[in-house]
Protein backbone atom coordinates (compact mmCIF):
# COMPACT_ATOMS: atom_id res chain seq x y z
CA UNK A 1 0.00 0.00 0.00
CA UNK A 2 1.39 3.53 -0.98
CA UNK A 3 1.40 6.42 0.65
CA UNK A 4 0.41 8.34 -2.49
CA UNK A 5 -2.59 5.64 -2.59
CA UNK A 6 -3.44 6.80 1.51
CA UNK A 7 -3.37 10.12 0.45
CA UNK A 8 -5.67 10.37 -2.18
CA UNK A 9 -7.99 8.38 -0.61
CA UNK A 10 -7.54 10.77 2.35
CA UNK A 11 -8.51 13.82 -0.20
CA UNK A 12 -10.96 12.42 -1.78
CA UNK A 13 -12.92 11.66 1.48
CA UNK A 14 -11.16 13.89 4.47
CA UNK A 15 -11.03 10.96 6.43
CA UNK A 16 -8.36 10.00 8.77
CA UNK A 17 -4.85 8.80 7.90
CA UNK A 18 -5.43 5.42 10.05
CA UNK A 19 -9.28 5.05 8.58
CA UNK A 20 -7.73 5.73 4.98
CA UNK A 21 -5.38 2.68 5.61
CA UNK A 22 -8.09 0.61 6.98
CA UNK A 23 -10.27 1.32 4.53
CA UNK A 24 -7.64 0.35 1.42
CA UNK A 25 -6.90 -2.89 3.26
CA UNK A 26 -10.45 -3.87 3.51
CA UNK A 27 -11.14 -3.31 -0.09
CA UNK A 28 -7.97 -4.49 -1.79
CA UNK A 29 -6.23 -1.18 -2.31
CA UNK A 30 -9.82 -0.10 -4.57
CA UNK A 31 -9.93 3.22 -4.33
CA UNK A 32 -13.50 3.42 -5.65
CA UNK A 33 -14.48 0.68 -3.10
CA UNK A 34 -12.35 2.39 -0.11
CA UNK A 35 -14.52 5.87 -0.52
CA UNK A 36 -17.84 4.39 -0.42
CA UNK A 37 -16.54 2.02 2.51
CA UNK A 38 -15.69 4.94 4.60
CA UNK A 39 -18.60 6.87 3.68
CA UNK A 40 -20.80 3.87 5.04
CA UNK A 41 -19.07 3.72 7.71
CA UNK A 42 -19.40 7.47 8.32
CA UNK A 43 -23.24 7.37 7.72
CA UNK A 44 -23.70 4.74 10.25
CA UNK A 45 -21.53 6.65 12.82
CA UNK A 46 -23.64 9.74 11.66
CA UNK A 47 -27.17 7.35 12.72
CA UNK A 48 -25.43 6.73 16.22
CA UNK A 49 -25.12 10.59 16.90
CA UNK A 50 -27.87 11.82 15.78
CA UNK A 51 -29.98 11.45 19.03
CA UNK A 52 -27.65 13.26 21.00
CA UNK A 53 -28.20 16.69 22.43
CA UNK A 54 -26.78 19.39 19.90
CA UNK A 55 -27.27 22.63 21.71
CA UNK A 56 -23.84 24.68 20.62
CA UNK A 57 -22.87 26.09 17.40
CA UNK A 58 -23.07 29.17 15.28
CA UNK A 59 -25.51 31.22 13.06
CA UNK A 60 -23.39 31.39 9.96
CA UNK A 61 -24.15 34.39 7.27
CA UNK A 62 -23.60 34.82 3.74
CA UNK A 63 -24.65 38.02 1.71
CA UNK A 64 -24.67 37.92 -1.79
CA UNK A 65 -24.74 39.85 -5.06
CA UNK A 66 -24.09 43.60 -4.21
CA UNK A 67 -26.69 43.07 -0.41
CA UNK A 68 -29.64 41.95 -2.73
CA UNK A 69 -29.66 38.81 -1.04
CA UNK A 70 -28.73 37.41 2.58
CA UNK A 71 -28.97 34.51 4.75
CA UNK A 72 -28.44 33.53 8.01
CA UNK A 73 -28.58 30.29 9.31
CA UNK A 74 -28.11 28.32 12.57
CA UNK A 75 -26.37 24.99 12.84
CA UNK A 76 -26.03 23.10 16.09
CA UNK A 77 -23.74 20.92 17.57
CA UNK A 78 -22.59 19.34 20.78
CA UNK A 79 -20.14 21.30 21.94
CA UNK A 80 -18.43 24.99 22.12
CA UNK A 81 -15.17 23.71 21.21
CA UNK A 82 -16.33 22.16 17.81
CA UNK A 83 -18.32 25.36 16.94
CA UNK A 84 -14.59 27.20 16.99
CA UNK A 85 -13.04 24.56 14.38
CA UNK A 86 -12.57 25.59 11.19
CA UNK A 87 -14.08 22.34 9.41
CA UNK A 88 -17.23 23.13 11.05
CA UNK A 89 -17.25 26.67 10.38
CA UNK A 90 -16.65 26.18 6.63
CA UNK A 91 -19.46 23.83 7.03
CA UNK A 92 -21.74 26.42 8.30
CA UNK A 93 -20.92 28.93 5.88
CA UNK A 94 -20.94 26.13 2.65
CA UNK A 95 -24.89 25.63 3.94
CA UNK A 96 -25.46 29.61 4.29
CA UNK A 97 -24.22 30.02 0.35
CA UNK A 98 -26.02 27.06 -0.67
CA UNK A 99 -29.28 28.42 1.01
CA UNK A 100 -28.90 31.57 -0.94
CA UNK A 101 -28.10 29.98 -4.57
CA UNK A 102 -31.06 27.17 -3.89
CA UNK A 103 -33.97 29.23 -2.40
CA UNK A 104 -35.12 26.21 0.00
CA UNK A 105 -38.34 26.26 1.97
CA UNK A 106 -37.53 24.17 4.58
CA UNK A 107 -35.13 22.74 6.82
CA UNK A 108 -36.31 18.64 6.73
CA UNK A 109 -39.33 16.96 5.36
CA UNK A 110 -40.84 16.61 8.66
CA UNK A 111 -41.19 20.42 8.91
CA UNK A 112 -42.67 20.83 5.12
CA UNK A 113 -45.95 22.45 5.87
CA UNK A 114 -48.79 20.16 5.03
CA UNK A 115 -51.00 22.80 3.25
CA UNK A 116 -48.27 23.48 0.92
CA UNK A 117 -47.63 19.85 0.20
CA UNK A 118 -51.53 19.29 -0.72
CA UNK A 119 -51.51 22.79 -2.65
CA UNK A 120 -48.40 21.07 -4.62
CA UNK A 121 -50.28 17.68 -4.90
CA UNK A 122 -53.54 19.10 -6.33
CA UNK A 123 -51.45 21.04 -9.04
CA UNK A 124 -49.24 17.82 -10.20
CA UNK A 125 -52.67 16.31 -9.80
CA UNK A 126 -54.33 18.67 -12.37
CA UNK A 127 -51.18 18.28 -14.92
CA UNK A 128 -51.52 14.64 -14.83
CA UNK A 129 -55.17 15.13 -15.66
CA UNK A 130 -54.38 17.62 -18.61
CA UNK A 131 -51.83 15.49 -19.96
CA UNK A 132 -54.06 12.67 -20.33
CA UNK A 133 -52.14 9.92 -18.50
CA UNK A 134 -54.12 6.64 -18.19
CA UNK A 135 -55.09 6.32 -14.08
CA UNK A 136 -53.45 2.98 -13.94
CA UNK A 137 -50.11 5.20 -13.58
CA UNK A 138 -51.33 8.63 -12.65
CA UNK A 139 -50.70 8.13 -9.43
CA UNK A 140 -47.25 6.79 -9.68
CA UNK A 141 -46.85 10.28 -11.58
CA UNK A 142 -47.99 12.38 -8.91
CA UNK A 143 -45.66 10.26 -6.82
CA UNK A 144 -42.97 10.99 -8.60
CA UNK A 145 -42.87 14.40 -9.19
CA UNK A 146 -43.95 14.84 -5.16
CA UNK A 147 -40.58 13.36 -4.09
CA UNK A 148 -39.16 15.93 -6.98
CA UNK A 149 -40.81 19.02 -5.32
CA UNK A 150 -39.80 17.88 -2.49
CA UNK A 151 -35.78 17.57 -3.42
CA UNK A 152 -36.31 21.31 -4.48
CA UNK A 153 -37.87 22.96 -1.50
CA UNK A 154 -36.48 21.16 1.43
CA UNK A 155 -32.80 22.29 2.38
CA UNK A 156 -31.35 18.68 3.40
CA UNK A 157 -33.02 16.68 0.07
CA UNK A 158 -31.36 19.70 -2.08
CA UNK A 159 -28.09 18.43 -3.75
CA UNK A 160 -25.20 20.47 -2.43
CA UNK A 161 -24.33 23.25 -4.75
CA UNK A 162 -20.53 22.26 -4.46
CA UNK A 163 -20.65 18.65 -4.83
CA UNK A 164 -23.41 17.52 -7.28
CA UNK A 165 -23.14 13.79 -5.86
CA UNK A 166 -24.00 15.04 -1.99
CA UNK A 167 -26.81 16.32 -0.86
CA UNK A 168 -26.98 18.51 1.96
CA UNK A 169 -27.96 15.80 4.82
CA UNK A 170 -25.55 13.26 3.13
CA UNK A 171 -23.13 16.14 3.66
CA UNK A 172 -23.80 16.82 7.43
CA UNK A 173 -23.72 12.89 7.89
CA UNK A 174 -20.00 13.26 6.58
CA UNK A 175 -19.10 15.84 8.56
CA UNK A 176 -20.36 14.61 11.80
CA UNK A 177 -17.95 11.17 11.15
CA UNK A 178 -15.00 13.22 10.19
CA UNK A 179 -15.95 15.76 13.35
CA UNK A 180 -17.25 13.46 16.07
CA UNK A 181 -20.43 14.92 17.47
CA UNK A 182 -23.80 15.52 16.18
CA UNK A 183 -24.55 18.08 13.69
CA UNK A 184 -28.18 19.94 13.09
CA UNK A 185 -29.56 22.25 10.57
CA UNK A 186 -31.93 24.21 12.99
CA UNK A 187 -33.38 26.93 11.05
CA UNK A 188 -32.92 29.47 8.32
CA UNK A 189 -33.75 33.07 7.00
CA UNK A 190 -33.42 33.78 3.67
CA UNK A 191 -33.72 37.81 2.60
CA UNK A 192 -33.67 38.80 -1.27
CA UNK A 193 -34.59 42.37 -1.87
CA UNK A 194 -38.18 43.05 -3.64
CA UNK A 195 -39.31 39.25 -3.12
CA UNK A 196 -42.97 39.18 -2.46
CA UNK A 197 -43.49 43.04 -3.99
CA UNK A 198 -45.58 43.78 -6.92
CA UNK A 199 -42.78 44.92 -9.41
CA UNK A 200 -43.58 47.82 -12.20
CA UNK A 201 -43.79 45.55 -15.59
CA UNK A 202 -43.81 48.63 -18.31
CA UNK A 203 -40.94 48.78 -20.32
CA UNK A 204 -38.16 51.95 -19.92
CA UNK A 205 -39.35 52.94 -24.01
CA UNK A 206 -43.18 53.08 -23.14
CA UNK A 207 -41.71 55.36 -19.69
CA UNK A 208 -40.53 57.86 -21.39
CA UNK A 209 -42.96 58.00 -24.74
CA UNK A 210 -45.57 58.58 -21.92
CA UNK A 211 -43.45 61.33 -20.00
CA UNK A 212 -43.07 63.17 -23.46
CA UNK A 213 -46.58 63.03 -23.96
CA UNK A 214 -47.42 64.56 -20.96
CA UNK A 215 -44.33 67.26 -21.35
CA UNK A 216 -45.76 68.10 -24.97
CA UNK A 217 -49.70 69.00 -23.20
Amino acid sequence: MSAELIKELRARTGAGMSDCKKALVENDNDLSKAADWLRIKGMAAAAKKSGRIAAEGLVGHYVHAGGRIAVMVEVNCETDFVSLNEGFQNLVKDIAMHIASEKPLFVSKDEVDPAAYEAEKAVQIGRVLEEGKPAAVAEKIVEGRMKKWLSEVVLLEQTFIKDDTKTIASMISDAVAKIGENIKIRRFTRYEVGEGLEKRSADFAAEVAEVAAAAAH
